[in-house]
């Protein structure tokens, strides 16, 4: 599929960050997808690739997991909003926004007032009123409701956009063009520029509104160019990992993703994301699709 839509590299801060800005951050449930866990958690083993294939398309050992999104309110550059959820149209007919075939494998649903625009309106906002949107990588929990944001700037890695756009078969590495080709403010972030720092145990991070107040960390592997996202609270920081792991058992330890894009990058990114656990151990992070997880969390973090 031929993608019209165009990207602007982003090599400086946004504007609106403020000396010594802190965040809140709000997590939202907007949607589930119901997956099969070995495609999420899986030891590998002989024959892995039938394997996948014979449970996308099996009722069996399915986990009903949540799709994610998070507000990020900051004192001067307003509301950022971390992925998007799924999009409005799949509480009346999935196959209208995530495809036929992204339907019968994913099982997506969303009950009526959980899209983020209806979500955001009750903590007294409107999608209008979102000024940056930063998606950790373009897949279809994560990008599905895109088009529900026109007004808002979008940042992600250049390396995903180029992993979304400049491929035959999309679908085939998760991604659905129709989530995102529109003509609307994207700005990609190259990791491998100046402008680029350390922070903690990231190897890389982009300092988003140049205050130190929201990171972008760069963690591919489970996609070509995935971003994990660093909020600072007022007393600790607030890591939303995006999938770079599906459960907290994997962060410590448990069973990896059976198919990331690139094993390798997915491991050392992962490392990143261990190390700093144990370095800030009083840091919240959060993992892709934990359903145990996400029925704990706090509904506001400052």
């Amino acid at each position: 599929m031929k993608i019209h839509a165009e990207a602007k590299p982003l090599h400086e801060p946004l504007p609106g960050g403020s000396q010594g800005a802190t965040v809140s951050v709000e997590p939202l449930i907007a949607g589930t997808i119901d997956w099969p866990q070995i495609w999420m958690e899986s030891p590998r083993r002989r024959f892995m690739t039938a394997r996948l294939l014979a449970a996308l398309f099996s009722s069996k050992g399915r986990w009903t997991v949540p799709v994610t999104a998070f507000l990020i309110r900051h004192p001067s550059a307003g509301a950022i909003l971390v992925d998007t959820g799924l999009h409005p149209a799949v509480t009346s007919d999935p196959s209208e926004n995530f495809g036929r075939m992204g339907t019968r494998v994913a099982e997506p649903k969303l009950p009526a007032g959980d899209d983020v625009p209806t979500q955001l309106r009750g903590l007294g906002l409107s999608a209008s009123q979102i000024a940056v949107v930063v998606m950790t990588h373009l897949h279809y929990d994560e990008a599905s409701a895109i088009s529900e944001f026109p007004q808002s700037t979008f940042v992600l890695s250049e390396a995903e956009w180029l992993a979304a756009t400049g491929q035959g078969r999309p679908a085939m590495q998760g991604y659905r063009p129709q989530h995102y080709d529109f003509v609307f403010d994207y700005r990609t972030v190259d990791f491998d520029r100046g402008g680029i720092s350390s922070y903690g145990t990231f190897g890389q991070t982009f300092d988003l509104f140049g205050d130190g107040s929201v990171r972008l960390a760069y963690t591919p592997g489970h996609t070509a160019g995935h971003m994990s996202v660093i909020a600072r609270l007022r007393e600790r920081d607030f890591v939303i990992g995006g999938d770079l792991v599906y459960t907290w058992r994997q962060l410590e330890g448990g069973p990896e993703q059976p198919r990331p894009f690139d094993r390798h990058q997915w491991r050392r990114s992962l490392q990143e994301l261990r190390l700093f656990r144990r370095e800030f151990p009083h840091a919240v992070i959060t993992p892709g699709h934990d359903p145990s997880f996400y029925s704990q969390l706090e509904q506001r973090y400052d």
